[in-house]
Order: structure tokens, then sequence, then C-alpha cells
């Protein structure tokens, strides 16, 4: 495990899955972990399992949408862990359907969760980062953002515009030693995969060279990696984790 020990960490649509698997493995590392979430109830339970782990934690109620929830959220964070030192932007939605069919209420809402809201994030947790001249953004793609998909055009565009956030963003505060990268997991089995009929599953399996979808745990490894010490010299790059699904 990598030390992480002193490290406050903020990590978004931290309730279940991938999200859920990160905070645990953050505070198995040492940091001390807020988890946002929509659902309080499902944020309350993990904070309550990383306690049990022995460190701080704190449940913060958000939505990537609403701006004033998430400058209160981080606000929260700051006041009762801490300066927030690694921040992982995971919190996404989904809101398939054809481009042509696709109503504008189902674009807004996708684009303004998963991309605008990883900025107001990343905007809110930047001057802790700037002041203390530390910090680790991990931002939460997907393999589709660089392979495409029938039917998720706001989602990947979304997502593909979290690479090019990564990318700027990793330039500009480089010279703060904060880095910038962002992690595109592929097949995960997680809450919003297990919706995925059996034919559908058999199809994604096949492309996949090691034959097996991914866990959270998986995504999450790579996650407390980029955190780390370890990965100092590591910014503004996209680490794959999909099985070689793309390559």
């Amino acid at each position: 495990m990598f030390s992480l020990n002193g490290q406050i960490a903020l990590v978004t649509g931290g309730s279940q899955g991938i999200g859920r698997a990160t905070a645990l493995t953050l505070a198995q590392c040492g940091a001390d972990v807020a988890v946002m979430a929509r659902s309080m109830d499902k944020c309350e339970a993990v904070a309550g399992e990383i306690t049990a782990l022995g460190r701080r934690a704190l449940a913060v109620k958000g939505d990537l949408g609403n701006a004033d929830e998430i400058k209160a959220a981080v606000e929260k964070v700051s006041s009762e862990l801490g300066s927030v030192s690694i921040l992982v932007n995971n919190a996404a939605i989904t809101r398939d359907g054809l481009m042509l069919r696709m109503k504008r209420n189902d674009w807004d809402d996708v684009i303004n969760t998963n991309l605008t809201g990883v900025f107001l994030m990343t905007q809110a947790v930047l001057p802790m980062m700037t002041k203390a001249r530390r910090g680790r953004i991990i931002n939460l793609t997907s393999v589709v953002a660089q392979s495409g998909n029938v039917g998720q055009v706001n989602y990947i565009s979304a997502k593909s515009g979290i690479i090019g956030f990564t990318k700027a963003v990793a330039r500009e505060y480089a010279s703060r030693n904060i880095t910038v990268n962002a992690i595109a997991p592929g097949f995960i089995e997680t809450p919003m995969t297990a919706a995925l009929n059996e034919a559908a599953r058999n199809a994604m399996l096949e492309q996949i060279p090691l034959k097996r979808p991914g866990t959270d745990l998986d995504v999450a490894h790579a996650v407390a990696f980029l955190a780390s010490d370890e990965a100092g010299y590591i910014t503004g790059q996209v680490i794959n984790v999909n099985g070689g699904m793309y390559m």
C-alpha cells in the first residue's frame, strides 16, 4: 500500500461502486476521507466504514449540478477535516439515447454533472492546494471517451472534455506541485453496469483481451497510486484501466 498519512481526500460519488472502493482504499493508505454524494444515507454508511479503519471520515451532501452545494460541501470538509490535498472527481450520471432522439435536458444534465461539476469541484479546492504547494487531482473519465459508443453522445462529450480539462489544469498548476491526471476505466463491475443484459455483457467481454470485467478495486488502486508521492512526476496523463479493451 502507498502511504497517504496526513493527507485529506475528497471523493465525489463516494457512496457506492468505484467511489466507495476508492474512499476505502485511500483510508487504508492512511488518508482521512470526505465522501460526497447526493444520498446522505449511503455516504454516512461509507464514512462509518472509514472510521472503522481508524481514519477520520466525513459524509457531505452535494449535487454536482448545483454550484452552491459544491461550495458548501468543500467548505464543510475544510472546516471539519482540514485542507483538501487529494480530490477524486468520480461522480457521474448517464442519460443515454440516440443522437437524434436525445432531449436537450438529457444533454444538459450530463454535461452539467459530469463536466461542469468537475470544473467547479476543482476550482473549489485549488486555492487550498496552491497555498500548501501540494495537491493531487484525479479525474475519472471512461474508455468510451477514447473509443466512442452508440447512444452516449452526451456522456462521451463530457468524459472527453475531462481529458482535455485534465491536461489544461495539469499545465497550469504544475509549477505549484499540483498533479492532475485522469483514469479511464473500461468495463467495471458497478451498479451502473449491472443493468446490462446478458447479451450486452457478453458482447462487452468479447472486446476485452483479459476476458473479464474489471473490479472497483482495480480502479481504486490506480487512484491510490496517482495520489501518492511515488506518482509525483506523473501529470497530465490518462491511465487506462480496461483490461486491454482499448489500446
